[in-house]
Parts: structure tokens; C-alpha cells; sequence
């Protein structure tokens, strides 16, 4: 169970890793805390080529990482004279991986907001504390414990193979087809009309992901991908 959830966690981080890739131009991002969030994060951007500047207060964590990181320090971020000293504010960009330590987490976005870092990444570890990061200003603020079990709970009660939901209540999920989709070109079985989704993509077994067009015909066993609201692909990803 351990390892499953470890698991759950650095595909989080590694989808964090992606939405913040695509948000930004600089490829130069600072992480404050390196606990399992932040280290999950900073190796996933490492991996992709940008520049990461690891910081903590706990030696031992910055010990470990520095050989992976392009460049770390052993600093208190809430003291907004050390984000001077390292840099931090030349900056694009900034992810507060802290979550324990609440008042931590608040005094270093308020002090990387001080500075105006142009897009900062907060974790929270409950919906009070990004209540309050989102109040003071922070563009991005993520509950991974949250969204994991969320996740989750959907994977565990249907159908679904994976599930991510989006901020505006939009969802994507991989899901083995329905027979109400199969036999037929996608075009001519009105899945968009009747349920609300929209099937992005599909894979049959031993082959790789395709995107799917008007003209595909879904075979049964096909594994695809639908996109819509969450309620809609929900429901749809249920149809036996």
C-alpha cells in the first residue's frame, strides 16, 4: 500500500511537472521544500530539461537532492532577505512545496508575491489553506492529497482506467468502450450528442494510442479516451 501511494504521488508530481511546463516560458523554476512533493517535482523538471534551484532548511534533504539539481541551498525562505540572496526573485518561477508547516507555506508565497515572481505554485494540505494562498494572490495552488483521493475513488468504483478533472469542471478519463460506442464509425453513434463527451483517442490491444476521427470504428475491448464534463463522462465511462 506504502508503494502504491508513493506511486500515486510522483505521477501527481509528474502531472504538476507538465501543467507548470506548459504554463511558462523561462526553464528556470525554484522549489522551496524538498520533502516527497517537492523532490518528486524537482526530479521531473530536472528530467525535462529545466534548470531547478532546491531549497530547505532540513540539511539532510538538500544533501540528498543536490547531486540531482542544478543548483541548492540550505536556506529559510520565509525570511524574505534570503530569497535576495539566492536569486529567487530573477525568477519566473516558483513552487512552494511545504505542507505541514502552514505558516511557513503562507509567509513564503507572501514573500515570493512581494517580489512579484510571475508564477508561483503553492501545495496546500487542506481546502482552509488554499483558501488562504488563493486570497493572498497565489496563481496556482494544488491539494495533491485532495485530487489523489479523488482520483482514486473514481478508479476504485468503476470502470475507469484513469481519471483527471480539470478546474472548470471538465474531466478526461481512459476507459475500456462501451458497446454503445463500438460497431460503428464515431460519427454515426452520437455518443457527443446523447452523453455529452467527446472520444479523443483510442487503443486497441498491442497497438499504441491513436487519435480517434468521425470515421473510427470502435471495436469492443478498445481502450479510449472521452473528454466532457464531469458528471457526463462519469456516466458514460459506467455503460457496460
Amino acid at each position: 500500500m506504502v508503494n502504491f501511494l508513493h506511486s500515486l504521488r510522483r505521477r501527481h508530481s509528474k502531472r504538476l511537472a507538465e501543467q507548470h511546463a506548459q504554463t511558462v516560458g523561462d526553464q528556470r523554476v525554484a522549489v522551496i521544500g524538498l520533502g516527497r512533493f517537492g523532490s518528486s517535482l524537482a526530479n521531473e523538471l530536472m528530467r525535462r530539461g529545466w534548470d531547478v534551484l532546491g531549497i530547505d532548511t532540513d540539511s539532510r534533504l538538500v544533501q540528498r537532492m543536490s547531486d540531482g539539481l542544478t543548483h541548492s541551498a540550505v536556506a529559510d525562505c520565509t525570511d524574505p532577505e534570503v530569497l535576495h540572496q539566492l536569486g529567487v526573485h530573477e525568477f519566473t518561477s516558483a513552487v512552494v512545496g511545504i505542507g505541514t508547516d502552514i505558516e511557513a507555506s503562507i509567509l513564503i508565497a507572501s514573500n515570493l508575491l512581494e517580489v512579484e515572481v510571475p508564477n508561483i505554485w503553492a501545495k496546500a494540505i487542506s481546502r482552509q489553506h488554499g483558501q488562504i494562498l488563493e486570497r493572498l494572490g497565489v496563481h496556482h495552488v494544488v491539494l495533491p492529497e485532495h485530487e489523489m483521493g479523488e482520483r482514486v475513488a473514481h478508479l476504485v468504483t468503476g470502470r475507469m482506467l484513469d481519471f483527471i478533472e480539470f478546474d472548470d469542471d471538465y474531466a478526461l478519463v481512459k476507459t475500456v468502450a462501451p458497446d454503445i460506442a463500438t460497431g460503428i464509425p464515431l460519427g454515426q453513434s452520437r455518443v457527443r450528442s446523447t452523453y455529452g463527451i467527446t472520444v479523443v483517442g483510442i487503443k486497441r490491444p498491442g497497438e499504441d494510442f491513436t487519435y480517434a476521427t468521425a470515421e473510427t470504428v470502435v471495436q469492443k475491448g478498445d481502450v479510449i479516451v472521452v473528454t466532457g464534463k464531469t458528471h457526463a463522462v462519469e456516466t458514460f465511462a459506467e455503460l457496460s
